[in-house]
Formats: C-alpha cells, sequence, structure tokens
C-alpha cells in the first residue's frame, strides 16, 4: 500500500506559515506538494535567521520539508503560462494571499476550475473570504488579540498576553488540511471539485471550544483563571514540590480527588466535609489548595510525576520545549523524524523535524526530504510540464523562471 495522498499533485500558492503547514501535513500524507514562490522567495525563508548556512531558517525548514520549490516571476507571460500548466495537472492548489491578490494574478478559483473542472481550491486567509473585516490584514498575534485569545490568558486582572507560540496559524493550518482532505474524498466518492474558504479568525474562536462555547450556550464571557484548569477545580492547577520543581495536577474526577488524596498522604480529605464534592471543593477552594501546597513539599517532582500518574492522576512536570522533545516517550514514537540537509551536502548534519503528531499502522505520514532551495525544482517541473531544453533556457534568461541547480 502507498500513503494517502500518493499520486496527488499539490500546487502551492501559500507564504509564512499557517498556509505552508497546511501544505506540510499533505506532504506528510504523500503528495507532491510544488511550491510556487516568487523571485524574492517566500518570506517565511528569512524567519528566525540563516542559523545553518542553508539560505532558511528553522520555522521555514520545519514547515517545507519534502516539498518542491518551483521560482516564477508571475508578471510575465511565460511564467503564467506555466502556472496554467500546473493547475491543470494539480489535484489541489492552496493560497495564502489576502482576498483578491490571487484574482488579480490570474489564479482564483474560477480562472482554475477552468483549467481544471474538479480542482479542489483551499484559501487561507485572516479574516475569510467574505464579511466587513474580509480585506484587513492580518497575522497570529493580531487575531490572537481580535479573537479574544489574549482575553483568556494569564491571571484575573493581569493584562492581555498572547499565547507564547503561533497558536492561531498552527491551528488554521491543521483546520485547512482536515478541510482539504474532506473535500479530496468527497472528489472521490461524488466527482465533485469544491472551494474551501478557511479564516484565521474563525480557527482561532474554534480553537478557544470551551470559552467560545460558554459564551454561545450561558452567554457568560469567560474570565481568566491562570493555571487553574478549565473545570475551575482547585485540585485542577499548578504546584511546588520539595525541589522547586513545578506540578500541573488535573484531579477533577471523584476517584481522582480520592486517589490524590490517599497518595498526598491525607485519607482524611475524602470524608471532609469542606471536600466531599465539586462544588463544595470550589466553594473551599482558599483551604484546600492551601493544603495541597503543604502537601506537595513533601517528594520531589519527578517522584510526584511518577507516583501520582501510576495512580491514575493525571500529573506533569512543567518542562521547556527542548526537555519535553528529548522525553523517552517522545522519541519512542514517530513524531520526531531526520531528514537530510538542503542540497544534499554528503558531511552536513542531518536534521531533525516533526512529523503529522499521528501515526497509521502502515503507510502513515512521514517525512519525504529536506525543504527545498528556492527555485530548486524549476527545471524539473518545467521538464514534466513539457517544456523543452530551449524553452527553458529562454525562461530562465528572461527572468521568467529562476533556479538553484545550475
Amino acid at each position: 500500500m502507498s500513503r494517502p495522498l500518493e499520486g496527488v499533485r499539490v500546487v502551492d500558492f501559500t507564504h509564512v506559515m499557517a498556509g505552508p503547514f497546511c501544505t506540510y501535513f499533505l506532504a506528510l500524507l504523500g503528495a507532491e506538494v510544488i511550491k510556487v514562490e516568487p523571485a524574492a522567495g517566500d518570506l517565511f525563508r528569512s524567519y528566525g535567521g540563516d542559523r545553518h548556512g542553508f539560505g532558511m531558517g528553522a520555522v521555514f525548514i520545519g514547515a517545507n520539508a519534502g516539498k518542491q520549490s518551483i521560482a516564477l516571476d508571475l508578471r510575465q507571460d511565460a511564467a503564467k503560462e506555466v502556472v496554467r500548466r500546473l493547475v491543470a495537472q494539480a489535484d489541489i492548489v492552496v493560497e495564502s494571499f489576502r482576498p483578491g491578490v490571487i484574482d488579480k494574478l490570474g489564479f482564483g478559483y474560477e480562472a482554475c476550475t477552468a483549467l481544471k473542472r474538479d480542482i479542489i481550491y483551499c484559501s487561507v486567509s485572516g479574516y475569510g473570504q467574505a464579511g466587513p473585516m474580509r480585506d484587513y490584514p492580518a497575522i497570529d498575534n493580531v487575531i490572537q488579540a481580535t479573537s479574544g485569545m489574549m482575553s483568556v490568558n494569564g491571571n484575573d486582572g493581569d493584562p492581555p498576553s498572547r499565547v507564547g507560540v503561533p497558536a492561531v496559524d498552527t491551528y488554521t493550518a491543521t483546520l485547512s488540511a482536515l478541510a482539504v482532505l474532506a473535500a479530496f474524498v468527497q472528489r472521490q466518492r461524488f466527482g465533485t471539485g469544491q472551494r474551501i474558504d478557511v479564516a484565521m479568525m474563525d480557527a482561532s474562536l474554534l480553537f478557544l471550544y470551551g470559552s467560545s462555547i460558554t459564551y454561545l450556550i450561558d452567554g457568560v464571557v469567560p474570565r481568566r483563571t491562570g493555571n487553574v484548569g478549565f473545570s475551575g477545580q482547585p485540585t485542577a492547577g499548578l504546584f511546588s514540590a520539595r525541589d522547586g520543581k513545578q506540578l500541573s495536577i488535573g484531579a477533577v474526577q471523584q476517584s481522582q480527588f480520592e486517589a490524590l488524596s490517599r497518595c498526598l498522604g491525607h485519607a482524611e480529605w475524602i470524608s471532609d466535609p469542606r471536600f466531599t464534592t465539586v462544588p463544595l471543593r470550589r466553594e473551599n477552594a482558599a483551604a484546600l489548595t492551601a493544603l495541597l501546597h503543604a502537601a506537595f513539599q513533601a517528594r520531589a517532582g519527578e517522584e510526584w510525576e511518577t507516583v501520582l500518574s501510576a495512580a491514575g492522576v493525571p500529573c506533569g512536570l512543567i518542562r521547556d520545549v527542548g526537555a519535553a522533545l528529548e522525553l523517552p516517550q517522545v522519541r519512542a514514537r514517530s513524531l520526531v523524524q531526520r531528514v537530510h540537509p538542503p542540497g544534499g551536502a554528503p558531511d552536513a548534519a542531518e536534521l531533525q523535524v516533526l512529523n503529522a503528531g499521528f501515526d497509521f499502522a502502515h503507510d502513515g505520514p512521514r517525512v519525504n526530504g529536506p525543504p527545498p532551495r528556492l527555485g530548486e525544482s524549476t527545471r524539473a517541473v518545467l521538464e514534466s510540464l513539457g517544456y523543452g531544453f530551449d524553452e527553458i533556457d529562454r525562461m530562465l534568461k528572461s527572468g521568467a523562471a529562476i533556479t538553484t541547480d545550475g
């Protein structure tokens, strides 16, 4: 068997993060992703600096491994003809320009369906293709503000604070990939193409599901709860162990509260009239929280993580990202994969990138290869589209096409 998208061609007009990360998922599932870039390349190539001499930063590498790059000057008719041929042979087109921009380039949805009737066409933008804010420019931290995400971070009374990672970009990418896959299944079953409209704003509000649905159903604007879990229980929070390491505890079920009490050496809490039910524990949160903080001083953090987890109490040490990625649990799975460096330098160290975050029993997602240098695949893609050597040479000399493969 092959991976799910083997033989599927994706024309990738995306840039920066949400769009490229969407098409990265498709590449992991076996699709041939051809990244169409301008002569200057995707702005994302320079994010984070060029620490390894590959002409690209770490975040670009991580969202573009396994893709091909063709560099074109779409102001020239010869370059536009290349894209027309590409789209005519493609299954999926993904773009992440502001609404209307790709139409001006000549490759909006209607233009692409004229080239390929059943094309799956996905547009990723800040606020979507319709609505009074559709033309507003957007970036991750701005959408975190406008969607309410910044309003729910931190403790009550704190100023607004962004999530420390580009959560909007990554979740928008995940939703986009899901939408593309759903449309692909739809086409396989019914023979129809699809236009997909994904907005970072919508994705952000969906990402805030617990808060969004609380407002929609109860009319309550969620308040900040700091490190206390969404349940609001005092047994779902952050505590310091004897060695100063901090633990996040999530004892939200009655059985978990009882197991926590026993592990902490305070089985009497189970029958304490202040703590016998969830509502009572919330009502007496200050008293229970003080007792919990004192009890956690009995052991070191790693001991608590082991003991409580074995007892069925959700418990995790606060780690930095590096420590998390080096955990034996993470390394035992297929999440971190190695690829050769761009350009294939034999003496260069392999790079580590992330896989899809899920696995199959067989033929699952995997990284195809390194991220492409700008225009690395231009000549090969043009040849696959039927261009002869002389035609390719003319386009390269005129600047309609750009390559780095010599």
